[in-house]
């Protein structure tokens, strides 16, 4: 029996002019089905319709018929389906339930009625599967957003349902987190489970992938995995000039919260026109730095100093951004706060964002909210630039406009740092790499740039 079937599914969000999903006809089996396609093409509405939220939760008009592990999922409520499907959304932060680790991942095992004294064990056969043994008793506030990203999936895995839906979840994570990620699917699919995955960076997922979806426009479409090819970054142009003065300076900086000390020692520099990328594994470090360099976090011991200047900071989860009506608004009003003069349909444009500029931004796509996050912080010419993880929920397309974006601000001498697992944007933009892990940042010599 087919572990989900959707047939010519029709669904339209409320209020939307065009249907999100048009007449899809799939049919999930066993095995792996990774999901592809551009920002804003359907790839998350797709996978929620299989635990109901589409439509229970998100209302809208829906036609066709649709089933998941012999339940029609239009007339079967989402706490029912939660039984059968486990899910892994774009933004773990919205996830959370629980201060602790632990209490986060029986949460769903206290809702399905699992017996007490069972409970504990497949908390910590989830954790571990989900390569976050080590986080057990930790709380959740004090998660990195890759450590997030593991436990969510820990709370998927502990239900041991029958198709698991992982949309963006190797995302925010180093690349031995994407790697577990890939393990914890394999061991699901030997199981005679399915799993189905979202993802931008498919090239480690190609090779244990059974079936390859692509969504665009609403329409969706299956191939081979085998004839997929890796798409091609495009190479920012040369740098223009060399690099300035100094812009900031942390000299045997010292920083954490909650009473847990993160970075110690820390002596970095960048100066104007440089780009610097950090890398490092989850929970390593890299955001309480970024946090530091940007003033956010004080330094508990040694001291910061930046020239004066606007500082465009991006933190890991773009929501927190993201508050005014449309993303023009959000754009327009960093523009005024910074008193510089610029049209704002420039940086729209260059992020590929003109037809999305009058919605709200909270109602885009995780790759579109993406997008816009950094259009709200980036226009102008500010003096610091602070990145993480930017190319989070990014196609192709996006991450090229991206790397454009970075080169420009570059070469009119703003100072970039960007915290990243992405290689390619490493390789594209950097000029220095940093490792940051172990409470230490240090030059990572085997992957410096010069340019």
């Amino acid at each position: 029996m087919a572990r989900a079937t959707l047939d010519r599914l029709t669904y339209r969000y409320p209020g939307a002019h065009a249907p999100s999903l048009l007449d899809v006809t799939l049919r999930i089996d066993g095995g792996l089905t990774v999901v592809a396609g551009p920002s804003g093409g359907g790839k998350s509405t797709l996978l929620r319709v299989f635990n109901g939220l589409v439509p229970h939760f998100h209302g809208g008009q829906i036609s066709g018929n649709a089933e998941v592990a012999g339940r029609s999922i239009l007339d079967t409520p989402t706490r029912i389906l939660a039984r059968s499907v486990g899910f892994v959304f774009q933004d773990p932060e919205l996830q959370t339930v629980y201060a602790t680790v632990d209490r986060e991942v029986a949460f769903g095992l206290e809702n399905a009625a699992v017996p007490g004294p069972e409970i504990p064990r497949r908390v910590e056969e989830a954790l571990d599967e989900a390569g976050a043994g080590h986080l057990a008793g930790r709380l959740t506030s004090t998660l990195s957003g890759g450590e997030r990203q593991r436990v969510a999936l820990a709370s998927a895995l502990a239900m041991k349902p029958q198709l698991v839906v992982l949309d963006e979840p190797t995302s925010q994570l180093d690349p031995e987190g994407a790697e577990l990620v890939l393990a914890a699917a394999r061991r699901v699919v030997a199981q005679g489970r399915a799993v189905i995955v979202s993802e931008h960076r498919l090239q480690a997922l190609m090779g244990a992938a059974d079936q390859l979806v692509t969504v665009e426009e609403g329409r969706a479409s299956t191939s081979d995995p085998r004839d997929w090819r890796a798409p091609r970054f495009s190479v920012p142009p040369p740098r223009s000039i060399p690099a300035g003065s100094e812009v900031i300076r942390a000299s045997g900086a010292a920083a954490g919260f909650d009473g847990r000390p993160v970075l110690e020692h820390v002596d970095v520099a960048v100066r104007g026109g440089e780009v610097v990328a950090l890398m490092g594994p989850n929970g390593g470090g890299k955001t309480t730095l970024l946090r530091l360099l940007a003033g956010l976090l004080p330094a508990r011991a040694g001291s910061v100093e930046r020239l004066a200047g606007r500082i465009a900071y991006l933190p890991q989860n773009p929501a927190a951004l993201l508050h005014r009506p449309t993303v023009r608004a959000e754009v327009r009003f960093t523009i005024d706060r910074s008193g510089e003069r610029e049209d704002s349909a420039l940086i729209l444009a260059e992020l590929g964002l003109l037809d999305v500029a009058e919605r709200y931004p909270r109602d885009l796509s995780s790759g579109e909210r993406q997008r816009a996050a950094v259009a709200a912080v980036l226009p102008g010419l500010p003096r610091l630039v602070l990145l993480d993880e930017p190319t989070r929920g990014m196609d192709a397309g996006a991450r090229d406009a991206l790397v454009g974006l970075i080169a420009r601000l570059r070469d009119r001498g703003s100072a970039i740092v960007i915290a990243t697992h992405d290689a390619e944007l490493r390789a594209a933009v950097a000029d220095r790499v940093l490792t940051v892990a172990g409470g230490k940042v240090a030059a990572a010599v085997d992957e410096a740039v010069h340019r």
